[in-house]
């Protein structure tokens, strides 16, 4: 009994002894090893809510608003931007009556702080008649982290008798996609 107890034993020492030797051999003829790592970000593009301009009386001339925007982009981007009017316009004659006007132009400026590795300023100004049909600028290969800076300055009239009484307004649509 006490000799088939060691040959039991010898048994199983030699497959243990076995695997042991041949994994030490292989790791023994690799060099290197190849390992691939993933991962994913998603495309992100985000600008904030920009409120109201309201500027008053616009008969005072010169008048100039600005608003810091929250925006980010995590790669380049383009930027869309489109009026309801062409100009602030008078809520009910648009066109204007008789010798006043009924439209105000202004202009409107963006100026966006990118990265594309150093640091660079995008910058953008559009007259407001070119916004009916819409207008577009891009980040040149830039990434925003640093939100934008947005300036409206209104225009003259076209007419020499002024502006027509009234409220005005305009709608600005400002979007933003990746490029």
């Amino acid at each position: 009994m006490g000799a088939r107890a060691l040959s039991a034993f010898i048994f199983c020492a030699v497959p243990f002894g076995t695997a042991q030797a041949a994994e030490g051999s292989r790791a023994a003829d690799n060099r290197s090893v190849e390992l691939n790592v993933h991962g994913k970000i998603m495309e992100q593009c985000a600008i904030g809510n920009v409120g109201d301009m309201n500027f008053g009386d616009i008969t005072r001339p010169g008048l100039k608003a600005s608003a810091r925007v929250s925006f980010n982009c995590n790669v380049p981007f383009r930027v869309d931007v489109r009026s309801a009017n062409g100009g602030l316009a008078n809520a009910q004659f648009p066109n204007g009556q008789g010798p006043y006007a009924g439209r105000l132009p202004y202009s409107i400026g963006f100026q966006i702080p990118v990265l594309k590795p150093s640091s660079s300023l995008v910058a953008q100004t559009f007259e407001s008649s070119d916004l009916m049909g819409g207008r577009s600028f891009n980040s040149a290969g830039g990434i925003a982290v640093d939100g934008m800076a947005l300036n409206v300055a209104l225009g003259r009239p076209s007419s020499e008798a002024g502006l027509l009484a009234g409220s005005y307004s305009e709608t600005i649509i400002i979007s933003v996609s990746p490029s």
